[in-house]
């Protein structure tokens, strides 16, 4: 059978592979989507439409909405860079560094928008919140703590994700006062010490058990 619709038209600033104007306008439409309405309420023709490009370019670059999800939520920080930021220097200053870091990312507008997005999605709908546990809890929070050297490092992980989430939540979407006016440094005073034990003092149980 012979198909006679029309190929997608691509950006003027396209190259000869098609993928620097419309793929760099499609991830930023739908970062500001999916940190709007998160996952479910995101719509791939809406973020077509607010991109200016037709609904099938985002089957021809990402192959559906959840790709596109991964695509638009990659971590906004190199891991890398996170573990020499955060594990080089005193043990005992290991969840103020973290802390501050987590903070520092969300103060900045652009890392913002990406984390928002995440946050909301993972809260509207289940396969939003299973890939933002592997980008976030996964791929970046578990090898931090696994490379002190702790047992129950991914329940250790959860703890630490779980606490960030919600600081971030009640900080940053709920804009919780006085949370949300509070310094970054009154933050990290009264956070960090609950991050500290969380990857390096003893829980007082097998979490293995």
């Amino acid at each position: 059978m012979v198909r006679t619709g029309r190929r997608p038209r691509l950006s003027p600033e396209d190259g000869p592979d098609g993928r620097s104007g419309t793929r760099t306008a499609i991830l930023a439409a739908a970062r500001a989507g999916f940190a709007a309405r998160g996952y479910d309420g995101a719509s791939t023709r809406a973020i077509a439409a607010a991109a200016g490009v037709d609904a099938a370019l985002i089957h021809h670059y990402f192959g559906g909405k959840q790709r596109l999800f991964v695509a638009a939520m990659e971590l906004p920080f190199d891991p890398d860079l996170v573990r020499r930021t955060v594990i080089a220097g005193p043990r005992e200053g290991l969840g103020e560094r973290l802390v501050r870091f987590f903070l520092a990312m969300w103060e900045e507008p652009a890392r913002r928008q990406i984390l928002v997005g995440m946050v909301r999605s993972a809260m509207t709908d289940p396969e939003a919140a299973a890939m933002v546990r592997r980008i976030v809890v996964e791929g970046a929070i578990l090898p931090l703590v696994a490379e002190t050297g702790v047992t129950d490092s991914a329940f250790r992980a959860t703890l630490v994700g779980g606490q960030l989430m919600g600081l971030a939540l009640a900080r940053y979407i709920l804009c919780v006062e006085p949370m949300a006016g509070a310094s970054v440094d009154a933050v990290v005073a009264a956070i960090a010490p609950t991050i500290q034990r969380y990857v390096t003092a003893d829980l007082g149980f097998d979490a293995a058990g």
